[in-house]
C-alpha cells in the first residue's frame, strides 16, 4: 500500500512539474515565473506524507519547507549572478548547474542541523516555518527591485528535456515519501522542496531558447515559488482537518490569493512603474 502511494504521488508530481516550463516558454519570463510557479509538487509531497502516516509526521516535514525554498531562492540567485560572471560562452551553462546545486547541497546541510536545534530548543515548527517564509519573500524582494528582461521563448522546449523534467520532479517527491516513510521527517521536506523543477527550468530554456529567457525568469520565480511556502504552513492544518482531497484543494487556493495574485499584481505594478 505504501509503495502504491509513493507511486502514485512520485507520478502526479513528475506529471504537474512539467507544466511550469511550458507556461514559461507561452508566457514569458515575467508572467510563467511568478504564475507558474504556484504550488504543484508540494501537493502531491504533502498529501503522500500525509497518507503514508495518517499525518504524524506532515507537520515536521511540511515546517522545514519554507528553508528548502529559501535555499531554493539562493540557488535561483546563483542562476541569475554567475553567468555574466563567466566570460566563456561554453562553459557558462555547466559551471553554472555545477555551482548552484553545490550551493543547494551545503545549504541544505547547514539547515537541516539549524532545523533540528532549532525546532528542538528554540522555537516550534510552525514559528520556524513562518521564519523561512518571511526571509524568503526578503530574499526575493531584493532580487526583484532591479528590472530584467523576461522575453518570452522563441523555440518549443524539446519533448525529451520536457520529459526528463517529469522524471527528475517525480524522482524527488518519490524521494521524499520514501524518507517520511523511513521516519525522516525533516530530510524528506527538504527533499520535497529539492529544486528539481528550478534546475530543470533553467536547464531546459537555456538550451531551447537561450540564457537570457531563464535568467529573467528567475527573480520571478523566486518570488512566486514562495507560494509552496505557504501552501505547506496552511496544509499542516488544512490536511488533518479536511482530510487529503479538500485540504489540499483549500491549501492550494489560499497559497494563491495570500501569495501568488498579491505578488504577481505587486510586480507588475513595479515593472510598469520602472
Amino acid at each position: 500500500m505504501v509503495n502504491s502511494t509513493i507511486i502514485l504521488y512520485a507520478f502526479f508530481a513528475g506529471l504537474v512539474a512539467i507544466l511550469v516550463t511550458v507556461s514559461i516558454e507561452k508566457f514569458g519570463g515575467f508572467i510563467g515565473g511568478v504564475l507558474g510557479t504556484v504550488p504543484s509538487t508540494i501537493i502531491p509531497a504533502a498529501a503522500g506524507v500525509y497518507a503514508i502516516d495518517g499525518g504524524e509526521s506532515l507537520r515536521s516535514s511540511m515546517s522545514v519547507v519554507p528553508l528548502g525554498m529559501l535555499i531554493n531562492g539562493l540557488f535561483l540567485g546563483v542562476w541569475i549572478l554567475l553567468p555574466n560572471q563567466i566570460k566563456q560562452e561554453k562553459l557558462k551553462l555547466p559551471l553554472t548547474i555545477i555551482a548552484s546545486l553545490s550551493t543547494w547541497a551545503i545549504l541544505a546541510w547547514c539547515g537541516l542541523m539549524i532545523a533540528r536545534n532549532a525546532t528542538d530548543v528554540l522555537v516550534s515548527e510552525l514559528q520556524f516555518a513562518i521564519t523561512g517564509l518571511v526571509a524568503l519573500a526578503i530574499l526575493a524582494f531584493f532580487f526583484n527591485i532591479k528590472n530584467r528582461e523576461a522575453p518570452r521563448g522563441s523555440n518549443k522546449v524539446p519533448l525529451m528535456i520536457l520529459s526528463i523534467r517529469g522524471i527528475a520532479a517525480g524522482l524527488a517527491i518519490g524521494a521524499c515519501l520514501v524518507l517520511a516513510d523511513s521516519g525522516l521527517p525533516f530530510i524528506a521536506g527538504l527533499a520535497s522542496a529539492f529544486p528539481a523543477i528550478f534546475l530543470t527550468s533553467m536547464v531546459a530554456l537555456w538550451i531551447s531558447q537561450g540564457p537570457q529567457v531563464p535568467q529573467g525568469a528567475a527573480a520571478p520565480m523566486m518570488l512566486g515559488g514562495a507560494s509552496v511556502s505557504v501552501y505547506a504552513i496552511i496544509a499542516i492544518w488544512s490536511l488533518p482537518e479536511f482530510g487529503v482531497l479538500l485540504g489540499s484543494v483549500f491549501a492550494w487556493f489560499a497559497s494563491v490569493i495570500l501569495w501568488t495574485l498579491p505578488a504577481f499584481t505587486l510586480l507588475r505594478r513595479h515593472r510598469l512603474a520602472v
